[in-house]
């Protein structure tokens, strides 16, 4: 399968090496010096029993000179996915599977401005990576990917979930993928926005009592809005499940903590902001979120007053 990339981030450069043992990939970028980099040295890529690995895929920031692809995926912090489909919009074709596996939710509103909904991919993954240098990261978790449509079976994207699967990332299609959306959100848009806003490991968030007060809250107001979408949640289960998550990785740092600290936009408005418009359609209150989307942005604005 010919598969463009775009995003060679810490997630993109893991899925991109992967793939590109059985796929023509090429990873799409911005920084030309970085893709001249890829394209000649290749992706190294640690797992976390220390072996290393070296993936050959194509890398390139001009994608004007390309011809459409088979699958185009989409890796890019969602601030950028705007521009960066723009970029590629030559690429995909009648016959283009169109794809996201970013943060947060609600992607598909702007994927389906340039493919048709049965060629809309949504998805999830619990793959873990983080860069070491700009063409090698570390593979740090080995979490399955679950792919689904924006309605309906998504029968039709099986021959993407078996090229993921024989290229060693557990894939499955799944018709409440959107619910597995929900599922992840309950950590994003809780104690790891919270993490990021009060610049502490995750760990924090369930040891201070105030904290954990807040990450509650938040919890409960997913649930309610989830349920309200027709993918019930518990939030006492919820709440026990986060708390047991926390406690057995407290050192964690989160994306939203990176971006704050670097003085970065970062990805609240499909995180957090993804629960309140859903909270507003749905009729379902999200005040804590309102909140904290507030508070993410006040913090972003710093940077462009100084």
């Amino acid at each position: 399968m010919r598969i463009v990339l775009v995003g060679p981030g810490a997630m993109g450069l893991l899925f991109g090496g992967y793939l590109s043992q059985k796929n023509d990939v090429t990873l799409v970028g911005r920084n030309a010096d970085r893709m001249k980099q890829i394209q000649e040295n290749g992706v190294r890529i640690r797992e976390t029993d220390g072996r290393e690995e070296i993936y050959h895929p194509d890398a390139t920031a001009q994608p004007d000179k390309m011809t459409e692809a088979d699958l185009v995926l989409l890796f890019v912090k969602a601030g950028d996915s705007k521009a960066a489909l723009e970029s590629v919009k030559h690429l995909i074709g009648s016959n283009t599977f169109l794809m996201t596996l970013q943060n947060g939710a609600g992607h598909e509103k702007l994927l389906l401005q340039y493919a048709p909904k049965e060629r809309v991919i949504i998805g999830t993954t619990n793959q873990g990576s983080y860069k070491l240098d700009e063409t090698s990261v570390c593979h740090s978790g080995l979490g399955d990917t679950a792919l689904g449509a924006v309605s309906g079976s998504g029968e039709a994207f099986a021959p993407v979930a078996e090229i993921f699967q024989s290229c060693g990332f557990p894939c499955i299609l799944s018709e409440q993928v959107r619910g597995m959306i929900w599922n992840k959100l309950m950590i994003n848009a809780s104690s790891s926005v919270l993490s990021g806003i009060l610049q502490m490991p995750q760990g924090y968030v369930v040891e201070n009592s105030s904290a954990w007060n807040i990450a509650q809250k938040l919890i409960k107001e997913i649930c309610a809005v989830a349920t309200a979408e027709g993918y019930p949640f518990m939030a006492d289960e919820q709440i026990e499940r986060i708390d047991k998550h926390l406690r057995n990785a407290p050192g964690g740092y989160t994306s939203v903590y990176a971006d704050l600290k670097a003085g970065r936009k970062t990805e609240v408005s499909v995180i957090n902001g993804a629960v309140v418009e859903a909270g507003r359609r749905l009729g379902i209150p999200t005040p804590t979120h309102e909140l904290i989307l507030d508070m993410v942005h006040a913090m972003e604005g710093r940077n462009e007053n100084t």
